[in-house]
């Protein structure tokens, strides 16, 4: 198994377990992610309840809790909404941190293509959620969601060259 970590801050972010695509000439990873519930699972351990005395409704509070796979299983962390001002900061300090950790041949790839990732980003940005690692270090790089037209599952967007990959 193949575990993506912030390279800046070590935090978990992906895994191979849900698999990406490139976009923006191979700046940005998107990835699906889906609704799924936890919690309220029903166990019938075999025993008659109305013999027993007990109301229907007894027993444990067991609620159902929808979330996405992704923040769930990376324990992502929620951030609040960025102005286009706040983003473009963001993306002067992420890219002034990122680029020396960064092999010189990928810092030309990044440094090439970071503008039009930044562009796409700034298209989207009134839709996007901003999450980050479990750290929440604020050097870390952020991870956005946004519902494609007509989707009812949230799409993930990578900052791909912030991405260590280990080995499991």
């Amino acid at each position: 198994m193949l575990v993506y970590q912030d390279l800046l801050t070590g935090d978990e972010l992906l895994s191979d377990s849900f698999p990406y695509k490139e976009i923006q000439n191979g700046i940005l990873w998107e990835v699906e992610g889906k609704w799924v519930v936890h919690g309220a699972v029903e166990v019938d351990i075999g025993a008659n309840p109305s013999a027993d005395g007990a109301d229907a409704d007894e027993g444990v509070d067991d609620q159902a809790v929808k979330v996405v796979d992704i923040v769930d299983t990376f324990r992502l962390q929620e951030q609040p909404a960025f102005d286009k001002k706040q983003f473009v900061t963001f993306m002067k300090r992420y890219i002034k941190i990122l680029t020396p950790k960064l092999l010189a041949d990928q810092q030309e790839e990044f440094k090439k293509n970071i503008e039009g990732a930044t562009k796409f980003l700034l298209s989207k940005l009134s839709d996007l959620q901003f999450f980050v690692g479990e750290s929440m270090h604020d050097d870390g790089a952020l991870v956005f969601a946004y519902y494609k037209e007509g989707a009812t599952d949230p799409t993930f967007l990578y900052f791909a060259h912030g991405l260590k990959e280990v080995k499991c």
